[in-house]
């Protein structure tokens, strides 16, 4: 895309600034809102920035990704004002280098950019929480995650078969942004375990695959409900087996309302649940080293000592806090997990900027 000091005029008629734009290989593919000048305006406004100031290089190209150029990209996924601080926190969050962006943006695995939004920026967006959290139906849920790919995009240079070598890509490469269901928790909100205050508004970015349906209608206790995500979140084809190096691995585990009140119900705090889980999704080395990947992990010191023991077991996180606990969702008893990148640590930012 166009640098800050760059303006584009376009001479076509207004049905066809669609496929002018399309042309350009500025788009996902899908109709997107032509950022005029005015428009790009607006969306500045919200965060009363110096619109040539870069939040940092966006991989793999390594462009700025100037308050313009993300507010130009925001306008295109057809977002609206209030999005604009949920769009710049997530993209300071990405430029984390412990996000590994360059990694997720060129890998071929299908790993996308998921946004947890916490605190009062959610309903000022009106994003989506309920049920369907993660579309189609919701403007605010789906624009936001949206920008978010269209900057990976025309800032960093990731299209498809160029800079993003994902082999199959995936649905959450268009849009991938939920909201944690405040209302129906028993817990805080998730980025007050992150280290923010509870009337503060942050965004999480984690680097997630699809996600995982978790269907139990039919239990009645914390451990058995647990035993079937920690079954789930076993799965023997996914990366948090085999990068984890440097403590970059992390998966997310988000509850349903009802599966959240049951657990809450049974008095289990999210740290519970995290050492829980952390507990039983466990894999044995034999049943490892019959995966895909076993002779590319990338294991610190203290696992590699035990590849030559078949019988040992290995989490398949680091650490009970490296499974981030969320919920969201409407009525029905689902559950989520969404296995990670592995060479990637999630990521949080205040939309105070």
């Amino acid at each position: 895309m166009a640098t800050p000091a760059d303006r584009i005029t376009a001479v076509v008629t207004a049905g066809g600034i669609n496929e002018w734009l399309h042309a350009q290989g500025w788009t996902d593919g899908l109709p997107v809102v032509p950022p005029t000048e005015e428009r790009v305006a607006a969306m500045l406004e919200a965060v009363a920035e110096d619109p040539s100031v870069s939040l940092g290089e966006v991989p793999p190209s390594r462009a700025q990704a100037t308050y313009e150029a993300v507010a130009a990209n925001t306008v295109l996924a057809g977002c609206e004002p209030e999005a604009f601080p949920v769009v710049a926190a997530a993209v300071l969050a990405m430029l984390d280098p412990r996000f590994n962006l360059f990694g997720i943006q060129a890998t071929t695995h299908p790993v996308a950019p998921l946004l947890i939004v916490n605190g009062p920026i959610a309903e000022h967006a009106r994003l989506n929480c309920g049920a369907g959290v993660l579309g189609p139906g919701a403007r605010a849920n789906a624009t936001i995650g949206r920008a978010v790919r269209l900057i990976l995009m025309n800032v960093g240079g990731g299209r498809p078969g160029e800079g993003d070598r994902s082999t199959h890509g995936g649905p959450a490469k268009f849009s991938y942004c939920i909201a944690e269901n405040v209302e129906e928790s028993p817990w805080p909100e998730l980025h007050t375990t992150l280290g923010l205050r509870a009337d503060e508004s942050a965004v999480t970015v984690f680097a997630g695959e699809a996600p995982h349906n978790v269907n139990d209608h039919e239990s009645r206790s914390p451990e058995r409900l647990l035993g079937i995500v920690a079954d789930v979140m076993r799965s023997l084809g996914h990366n948090n087996w085999y990068l984890a190096q440097d403590g970059l691995n992390d998966i997310v585990v988000v509850f349903g309302p009802e599966h959240a009140q049951l657990l809450g119900d049974a008095g289990w705090s999210r740290g519970d649940v995290q050492r829980f889980l952390f507990e039983q999704a466990r894999r044995s080395v034999a049943e490892l080293s019959r995966g895909g990947m076993w002779e590319m992990r990338d294991w610190p010191d203290w696992m590699n000592a035990l590849a030559d023991s078949p019988g040992e077991k290995i989490p398949v996180v680091r650490r009970a806090d490296d499974i981030l606990v969320a919920v969201a969702g409407g009525p029905g008893k689902h559950s989520l997990v969404i296995p990670g990148f592995g060479a990637s640590r999630a990521a949080t930012r205040s939309t105070h900027l």
